[in-house]
């Protein structure tokens, strides 16, 4: 990528899970080398709910697509990025399961037992283990020490009752609801946050919000009681990053602006540096500016999505986006 990259002392953060989540990283990783991803761990399907329920551990699948996306792009990094997110196809027990989620349980196992049973730093040791393997730029962490549940309250998730309001459970059953989600909560509702993260989050020069699942990739960072403090006492500037397109299910129908409104509701004391938004999704940037001032922040509007028209952000521009929001130099 062309153009000087950050000066490596300067330490960004990113919150989020999922695919969001990677691309935030994949771009943020061209411009700084101290980079922390701060992650999700709320899935309960597929390969990792399977883990969740059998093993008690934390849902790998995030933190495994985290560590995916700081790979470098030469052909070790490749490899085992690939070898990471490689799922087995078979029919037995490992049908469906990712490699790289088989690989982190088996280090938390043997960490944890190697530290007499403390979970919590066998977590954050087994990430920095596959991350070294890896040659990963940057470092992954969980933002909790434990395995959470989303649970939302919905509005005609049954569709014979649509003005109802339902209380639904679990991250999968949250993002494919019918209905329209109008406020989430973590179970438990005071989660031990990550010490890691909360350290990394204080210490950052600049921390990303986003862009990814907003109910249940996004905002429950925000739930998490150190995590939230640790974001409003920050001296870092904050970036809150908008999705290319509402998701289905979770955020169907939603403006620009109501993504914004979503995450002010349910932490209405945070204050946002910059909210920063594709020029497609910010075709009438006037409300969407409106809601980042509510924020006490700025609309900084660029283009990030890739070429091809589909929802998917370019790595190369969103980095420069980056580049520019994270020093203030837009």
């Amino acid at each position: 990528m062309s153009g000087p990259e950050l000066a490596p002392q300067r330490s960004i953060v990113a919150l989020g899970g999922g695919h969001g989540l990677a691309a935030s990283l994949s771009a943020l990783r061209h411009i700084t080398s101290a980079l922390t991803a701060v992650v999700t761990v709320a899935d309960n399907g597929g390969s990792s709910g399977r883990l969740r329920r059998e093993l008690g551990v934390l849902p790998p699948g995030d933190l495994r697509m985290a560590l995916a996306a700081l790979c470098g792009d030469d052909a070790w990094g490749r490899t085992w990025a690939s070898v990471l997110q490689h799922r087995f196809r078979s029919a037995g027990d490992l049908h469906e399961h990712a490699l790289g989620n088989l690989l982190i349980v088996a280090l938390w196992q043997l960490l944890g037992e190697q530290a007499g049973g403390a979970p919590a730093q066998a977590h954050v040791a087994g990430l920095d283990w596959v991350a070294r393997l890896l040659g990963a730029r940057g470092r992954v962490l969980p933002m909790s020490a434990v395995p959470l549940d989303v649970t939302a309250l919905v509005r005609g998730a049954d569709p014979a009752r649509p003005q109802a309001l339902d209380r639904v459970r679990g991250q999968i059953e949250v993002a494919s609801t019918a209905g329209r989600v109008t406020e989430i909560a973590l179970d438990p509702v005071d989660p031990p946050a990550c010490p890691e993260a909360v350290s990394a989050i204080a210490d950052a020069d600049c921390v990303v919000v986003g862009p990814g699942s907003w109910f249940t990739s996004v905002i429950p960072h925000l739930l998490v009681p150190s995590l939230s403090a640790a974001l409003h006492e920050t001296a870092a500037r904050r970036v809150l990053t908008l999705n290319l397109e509402p998701q289905p299910g979770e955020t169907e129908g939603l403006s620009p602006e109501a993504h914004v409104e979503a995450l002010a509701r349910h932490a209405p004391e945070l204050r946002i540096d910059v909210v920063l938004a594709d020029r497609r999704t910010a075709a009438d940037p006037a409300p969407l500016a409106g809601a980042a001032r509510r924020l006490g922040g700025e609309l900084v509007v660029a283009d990030v999505a890739a070429r091809d028209g589909s929802p998917r952000h370019d790595v190369l521009r969103l980095a420069a986006a980056y580049r520019e929001v994270c020093t203030g130099d837009h």
